[in-house]
């Protein structure tokens, strides 16, 4: 069966972009995986350049990410929704009505995927690395 995530963060800009492409790989072609963000500041625009190159690191091309702010079709179409942070699930069930409410929880499970906006690329990094890892809490595996 297929299954289709959303990975939501601020502004699709760093955290979601990564998380839709190491769920992507480790999901496989059972999964669709796609990503987006809660504002359009960074509409239509790349990656941040820290998360290119920390993707790139860990093996994976984020550079033909375009960012885009989320629409009621994007809810719509996920069967889970993954925000990045307590924060963006609080705005998502603000927009995204009762209707929505079971398919919404935390990357993480039950803590934060720190943003590393403004941050040196060490914070980058370490957010690549846990967004990576946080994939088996929702493909197999588990989280450690």
């Amino acid at each position: 069966m297929m299954s289709n995530l959303l990975t939501v963060c601020l502004g699709n800009y760093c955290r979601s972009p990564f998380a839709q492409l190491a769920l992507a790989r480790r999901g496989g072609p059972r999964m669709s995986v796609r990503s987006t963000g809660l504002i359009s500041k960074w509409q239509d625009q790349p990656a941040h350049s820290a998360m290119i190159n920390a993707a790139r690191r860990l093996g994976y091309d984020l550079t033909a990410h375009r960012a885009q702010q989320i629409t009621v079709d994007m809810l719509d179409w996920a069967d889970s929704v993954l925000a990045m942070d307590a924060s963006v699930l609080t705005t998502l069930r603000a927009v995204g009505g009762p209707e929505n409410e079971n398919k919404l929880r935390l990357y993480l499970g039950d803590r934060d995927v720190p943003d590393p906006m403004g941050q040196d690329d060490a914070a980058f990094n370490e957010c690549a690395v846990l967004i990576e890892a946080g994939t088996a809490l929702h493909i197999g595996g588990r989280f450690t």
